[in-house]
């Protein structure tokens, strides 16, 4: 039918367009937050490329739901600016109508977000934990830069070196500067490597010296060595049973009903059906007036994605607390939102009935 087929092909094109927008944008931003974390030497900044990778996986249920929606708002209002939509409705179509072609070109997306919510979202965080674990890791010579100052990971000591070595376990010019309690302490030394003792790796000094203060009694020592040992930062990395909620794979989740687990849970669903009911609410929100050009239904649609996605974040955060069960925060947020859309289509479409209605009286009584 010419009616089917020319919405669901504005609708594509539309998607299409509004998904390389958004793609865009939220790629741009994640690439500036990553650096910035590399920079600050939280992570690997030869993992910067892989870890947006991730990143952007993460989002993208987000990102196709948020370009469906505004596909459907942008497509369907185009159209009631365009008169098309009086056409239609002086045709005998109503606005529920639009429901059927829409779904029939949206129910592809939906079955990626669910793919990519349920499966590839905990493969997607197990692999960032993962890289910023292993990163964690690395020795703290090793993860300094040469010439930097930069802080270890545990916040304790800062680091400064001059790198001798391609394969980062030797250094030359040393300088450490350590608190530990109320004891300041500041090592030079003249070159440094990093040497591993069991499951332990440690930072061995040679030809340096060690001033420490003591910030209570205000007691200064002052030693000198040909070789000394300081612990290198280690960290283990995080076992399987330590991992996030987030990171844990829906079989999982639906194995051990814990409160943090079903909330993570409701929050995977409620990306698959806050999709589906955000396209029933985008054909009632694209309506507006053609004699008025404004773009407020557009933007009054974007608030309510807003809203709509924050109360997906609310009741995994009221699930995970143990407040409210997950079934009822399914029904509760998702059912009230299915029945509020019904009820706008139901609305706009009587409204359009009425104003036919009335137009039909006016031009048959005589002026």
């Amino acid at each position: 039918m010419l009616f089917d087929s020319t919405l669901r092909r504005d609708l594509a094109r539309s998607f299409g367009a509004t998904l390389v927008v958004i793609l865009t944008i939220v790629l741009t931003m994640m690439l500036i937050r990553t650096i910035g974390q590399a920079a600050l030497g939280r992570v690997s900044p030869q993992d910067v490329v892989l870890l947006l990778g991730y990143t952007a996986l993460g989002q993208l249920p987000t990102m196709l739901a948020l370009s469906m929606f505004i596909a459907v708002v942008a497509t369907l209002g185009r159209m009631y600016r365009d008169s098309e939509m009086a056409i239609w409705f002086a045709s005998g179509v109503s606005i529920t109508r639009f429901v059927r072609p829409v779904l029939r070109t949206s129910w592809p997306v939906l079955i990626v977000v669910l793919v990519l919510a349920l499966f590839v979202w905990p493969w997607v965080n197990q692999r960032s934990v993962e890289l910023r674990d292993r990163f964690e890791r690395r020795s703290d010579l090793s993860r300094v830069a040469p010439g930097q100052f930069q802080t270890s990971s545990d916040g304790s000591r800062v680091f400064f070196i001059e790198r001798d070595s391609t394969d980062g376990r030797t250094g030359r010019n040393v300088f450490i500067l350590s608190s530990l309690g109320s004891t300041e302490a500041v090592t030079t030394a003249h070159t440094g490597r990093i040497e591993i003792e069991g499951d332990d790796r440690f930072l061995l000094l040679n030809r340096g010296q060690r001033n420490e203060l003591n910030m209570k009694t205000r007691e200064k020592t002052l030693s000198r060595f040909e070789g000394y040992k300081v612990v290198a930062g280690e960290r283990i990395l995080s076992s399987t049973e330590n991992l996030p909620p987030k990171a844990r794979l829906t079989v999982e989740l639906l194995r051990a009903p814990s409160a943090p687990f079903q909330g993570e849970l409701a929050w995977r669903l409620g990306l698959v059906l806050g999709g589906a009911n955000l396209l029933l609410l985008a054909i009632g929100l694209a309506a507006n007036d053609p004699r008025r050009a404004s773009n407020w239904n557009l933007l009054f649609a974007l608030m309510s994605f807003v809203v709509y996605y924050n109360l997906i974040n609310l009741t995994q955060a009221w699930v995970a607390a143990g407040k409210v069960g997950m079934g009822t925060a399914l029904v509760g947020a998702h059912g009230g939102a299915f029945v509020l859309a019904l009820a706008l289509l139901w609305w706009r479409d009587h409204g359009n009935v009425r104003r036919g209605w009335q137009s039909t009286v006016r031009a048959a009584v005589p002026a």
